[in-house]
Formats: C-alpha cells, structure tokens, sequence
C-alpha cells in the first residue's frame, strides 16, 4: 500500500497535459495559456514531461506532436542532427521484419548518449568551468569544417577529366608543398587502384 509520501511523489511526477484544438491551438493545462511547438520543445530541453490529447476526441496525440517538433527543428539552418543516410535507413526499416526491434534499439541508443553527454559536461565544467564544453563544441564544428574541406580537395574522384582542383590559399597562391605532395601521393593511389579494377 503506497504511503503519503509515495503518492505525492507521483502526483508530482504526472505529466503536463497538452491539448490540441481544432484549430491546431495548443493550450497548456498547467498555466492556462496557448504554447507554440517551440515552447513544447522548450520544455522537452528543460526535462519536463508532457502528453498531448485531442481536445475534441480525448486520443493521445503526444506522438505525432514530437514528431511536429522534430519536423521543425530539423527545417531550422544550422541544427540538422538526423543525417540523409540515417532518414533513409528508418524509413528502410518500416514494414520490415526487424521493425520491431528497432524503438527498443533506438532509446537504448539515446540513454546511453544522454548519460555520456550529462557525465562528459559535468567532468568538463568540474576541471576547466562553465564554457569549458561550449569552447570545445566551437573547436569539434571548426575540426570538422576544416577535415570535409580537405576531403573535398583532396578527393580524388574530383575533377577527374580536368584534373584535380588546385587548393588556393587567400593570396590565390597553390597550397603548401606538403597538400601538394599529399594529393599527388593520393592521384597515384587512385591511378593503381583504377588500373587494378581494369585487369
């Protein structure tokens, strides 16, 4: 039999409930007021849990509004977390044999990613303060800007018929000897390889 205690530690625990007009109108229950997608993701952010009902017919909705919600995230430049290949291979998975192991999979997969990050910011702000993980984000975006630029130059499935591109510093000048020596060094991989496919 739950105590006094347990059952207010599970009333506090209920979540906030959402409903949904006919005119698309999202009106909180717990302050009274109508809240955008934005706030509901906002929310989200903030760990406060929520269900969103229909008003008219009472049905749960809460799916389909996470969806919404990742729908506009994903349409907002810059914030871009489900990759082309990894939307292309969830729709792969519907209908599939495998489909239902796929959301067990995939929320096992997301606590372990939400566990590392929590302990990996908690260790970063513990040894070096508060902008310690937000210098180190900047610099990870600033690596990989500058590593999807080399790879683009040094492909060397670019610019096969003319040639490969020639990197230019800002003065116009050609790319330090070295890049030179690199992407030449990666043409005559890419010469052996297409003699071999040949034999």
């Amino acid at each position: 039999m739950a105590t006094d205690k347990q059952t207010e530690t599970q009333t506090d625990k209920q979540p906030t409930v959402i409903k949904k007009y006919a005119n698309r109108r999202l009106y909180h229950t717990g302050t009274s007021t109508y809240v955008t997608l934005e706030d509901l993701a906002g929310m989200v952010r903030q760990g406060e849990d929520f269900v969103v009902f229909d008003a008219k017919t009472g049905e749960d909705i809460t799916r389909s509004v996470l969806t919404q919600i990742i729908f506009e995230q994903e349409n907002k430049e810059g914030q871009n977390l489900l990759p082309v290949t990894v939307l292309r291979q969830l729709i792969g998975f519907y209908g599939d044999s495998l489909q239902s192991l796929v959301p067990s999979y995939l929320e096992f997969s997301m606590e372990n990613l939400s566990r590392e990050q929590k302990k990996l910011r908690e260790q970063m702000t513990q040894a070096f303060g508060p902008s310690a993980f937000q210098t180190m984000e900047e610099q990870v975006r600033k690596n990989m800007t500058f590593f999807s630029e080399a790879m683009r130059m040094f492909s060397p499935f670019a610019q096969r018929d003319g040639g490969a591109a020639r990197p230019k510093t800002e003065a116009g000048e050609e790319g330090s000897a070295e890049l030179q020596d690199l992407k030449r060094q990666m043409a005559e991989m890419q010469a052996k390889l297409d003699r071999l496919s040949h034999k």
